[in-house]
């Protein structure tokens, strides 16, 4: 593999898609309580009922080290680094500063998106790097990626973002009252909100008939069902997905730590792109 692939945790892949695609996660971080620990060193049942965790990226020496290990591969021509959204976090500022110090051919991309939908930006790349493209086709993959990839998920409740201020409390309130079921779109960095469903089982609903929406002839699917402790919830949207079309690549997989922490229980969606069969005629 001539061009090796490093994301940050935030992309929330399973460990076996990471260890088949030979794929680097740096860990993002969180400070509860005080004490800062890693992505993943903590369940998240027991964050989530918690109001002292704040959340930050890797440092730049994390990425550095962890650059400099994979181009000591003698396999291992360039690296490609994705990580989440620059508007989200300061993680991109980190990776770029951590292959600057690192030297060598290192191209860090901003996927600008999270959770599944960077992981499948991740896997195109990966991908790429797996059937000897160079570094810069392998980067021109994951932006070309980065235009199609959709992530559309409900949150449980409104509480937690009433919390960190994004949201005011009065639509907290709200919610509560109405048994709304609040939808949002992540794309170009930002979370943008979708007309409100009546109850989970409507917005689930709403989730899939945007999927059904967007397919495109002549294409194949790549598509995550994503949870935050809801397995049942994303195994049911990934089961009527495939019940439809069959996907090249079809993963679960649980938000990452950092974004339900912000979120609270209870999120799930869907994130998916369309990959163009001309562009898989030339792998």
């Amino acid at each position: 593999m001539p061009v090796a692939i490093i994301t940050d945790s935030a992309a929330a892949l399973p460990p076996e898609l990471v260890e088949r695609h030979h794929i680097v996660v740096v860990p993002m971080w969180l400070t509860v309580g005080g004490e800062s620990v890693k992505e993943g060193d903590v369940p998240l049942e027991t964050l989530v009922s918690r109001y002292d965790v704040t959340t930050s990226g890797p440092t730049p020496g994390e990425f550095e080290t962890a650059i400099k290990e994979r181009l000591r591969d003698p396999d291992v021509d360039a690296i490609c680094v994705c990580t989440i959204a620059a508007t989200m976090s300061s993680t991109h500022e980190a990776a770029v500063l951590g292959a600057r110090a690192a030297g060598g051919p290192v191209q860090v991309v901003d996927t600008t998106t999270a959770a599944g939908a960077q992981g499948l930006v991740v896997l195109a790349a990966a991908a790429a790097a797996a059937a000897g493209s160079g570094i810069d086709e392998v980067v021109a993959v994951a932006h070309a990626t980065i235009a199609k990839v959709r992530l559309v998920a409900m949150v449980g409740n409104l509480d937690h973002l009433v919390r960190s201020g994004r949201v005011p409390n009065v639509a907290g309130w709200a919610g509560r009252r109405l048994g709304i079921a609040p939808l949002f779109e992540f794309r170009d960095g930002a979370a943008h909100p979708l007309r409100p469903a009546r109850g989970a089982d409507a917005a689930l609903d709403r989730i899939v008939s945007r999927w059904r929406r967007s397919k495109v002839e002549n294409t194949r699917l790549h598509v995550a069902a994503l949870h935050a402790q809801a397995p049942e919830i994303a195994d049911g949207l990934l089961a009527r997905v495939t019940a439809e079309v069959t996907p090249a690549t079809a993963f679960t997989a649980s938000f990452g730590t950092v974004m339900v922490v912000h979120t609270g229980p209870g999120l799930a969606g869907l994130a998916w792109w369309w990959e163009p069969e001309s562009s898989v005629s030339g792998d």
